[in-house]
């Protein structure tokens, strides 16, 4: 045996060997691809969550630009900059994902639908219950107030769309175990609860109180 493989050409063997080496590296990839498993479809609880967090976020982000150019709290200006900057990145990421499931960032299907029967005390999602969310005369408001008013009703509106973030994260995290997914959620959940906190404190500050929670 011995034999034979000192009469084998060295070129056939390096030959062999960079075939082995790129018969395993294929393998590797395969191991990869299955072990993560198949990307998640359009109607998947990941999928949603990309596409209604994205739309939660949006809102954080407008109604931020608005108490940052209206504030001259330099506190209250950071924390409403940190707001912005990070889930205008989380944003980035959720349109990303969606990009390599092969997935539209928009659906014709409704919103909140993968989260239903997943929501506090197990009451069905629907668009028009997104958890947190700002109302229209509520942003209208937000926008007309000034000085420690508009400072008020930015955190007090904040705080509870933070709990909408939080919610959602966690019917996520009961719903899905992709790795990518899940600690994202997770990373809001602990993100934005520190935040809640802060701005409870900065509240009482200003001699207010949150709005009543939804995480009951």
């Amino acid at each position: 045996m011995e034999t034979l493989v000192r009469e084998i050409p060295k070129t056939r063997r390096r030959t062999a060997l960079v075939v082995l080496l790129g018969c395993l590296a294929a393998a590797a990839v395969v191991l990869l691809v299955v072990g993560r498993g198949a990307a998640p479809t359009d109607a998947s609880a990941e999928a949603g969550f990309a596409r209604d967090m994205s739309v939660h976020h949006a809102q954080a982000v407008e109604m931020s630009f608005i108490a940052r150019d209206g504030s001259e709290d330099e506190s209250l200006r950071r924390l409403a900059y940190d707001i912005i900057v990070t889930q205008t990145a989380q944003r980035g990421m959720f349109s990303g994902w969606l990009q390599q499931w092969g997935l539209e960032q928009s659906t014709e299907r409704p919103a909140m639908a993968w989260m239903a029967g997943h929501g506090h005390g197990g009451t069905p999602q629907t668009s028009a219950t997104m958890p947190g969310m700002a109302s229209q005369e509520e942003l209208k408001r937000l926008r007309a107030a000034t000085g420690k008013d508009q400072e008020i009703l930015f955190l007090q509106l904040m705080i509870r769309h933070h709990e909408g973030g939080v919610q959602m994260s966690q019917a996520l995290l009961k719903l899905s175990d992709r790795d990518e997914v899940a600690t994202m959620a997770q990373h809001i959940v602990n993100g934005q609860a520190g935040e809640i906190d802060l701005m409870t404190d900065m509240l009482r500050q200003r001699g207010a109180q949150p709005l009543p929670s939804i995480l009951k």
